[in-house]
């Protein structure tokens, strides 16, 4: 990892949706027990089979979650956003992490020690109840990505993705710009990457996209949401 920075963590956490609402006397003592840290692209927070050393919380970039490989491949399991946090079901469980965590650009992220997060959730019932919500969510996300690449043919998927992306109440069109390379991409859907941009060309072919790089435009949302069932 990067070296630590001297920003105010309290002020940091009080801005992650985690602590939000959280009073300054509830925040310090997890800020004490927290550390911040800059970290380049590309850099591994963990790997596979580390034991878990206390949550992460995302702040700013993007990391991926993947389950590598003997042969060096690699399957994206979930691309964490700013405001994520991951690791906290092992450590509860106290189980060596089941993915590896890399950063895919510059990010910083905060790491709450179990000690600190344990005695923090003992003293905050808001606390608790956020952590459940967040380890449910992560719970559907899987169950998502389960039912994506066993039920769904492949175009299904990629349609899938591009139309979570879209507000609900938007039927015009609509620019999505992917969060990582097409190859993570493809590998986050459990498709190989010739994959992908074979659909992807099929479903502009249809209409339906206009693809430019990594931006995608959506020219018929309705279309599109018809196509995922």
């Amino acid at each position: 990892m990067a070296q630590d920075t001297h920003h105010s963590i309290a002020e940091v956490l009080s801005r992650q949706p985690l602590f939000r609402g959280m009073s300054p006397e509830e925040l310090q003592p997890i800020a004490a027990g927290c550390r911040e840290f800059r970290v380049r692209k590309n850099v591994v927070l963990f790997q596979k089979g580390d034991m878990a050393e206390g949550l992460h919380v995302l702040v700013m970039g993007q990391v991926k979650l993947a389950i590598p490989s003997a042969q060096g491949a690699e399957k994206v399991v979930h691309m964490c956003g700013p405001g994520s946090t991951f690791g906290e079901a092992v450590l509860f469980q106290e189980h060596p992490y089941p993915v590896m965590a890399q950063t895919t650009v510059d990010s910083i992220v905060l790491l709450i020690t179990k000690r600190t997060l344990l005695e923090a959730m003992d003293s905050s019932p808001i606390l608790v109840r956020r952590m459940l919500a967040s380890l449910s969510l992560h719970l559907h996300e899987l169950l998502e990505n389960m039912e994506s690449c066993t039920l769904r043919t492949s175009a299904q998927r990629v349609a899938c993705f591009l139309t979570q992306a879209i507000p609900v109440l938007n039927d015009g069109p609509y620019e999505i710009h992917l969060p990582a390379s097409k190859q993570t991409l493809a590998s986050q859907l459990n498709l190989a990457p010739e994959t992908l941009s074979r659909v992807l060309g099929h479903l502009a072919e249809a209409g339906l996209i206009k693809v430019k790089g990594r931006t995608i435009t959506v020219l018929d949302c309705r279309k599109l949401r018809s196509f995922t069932a």
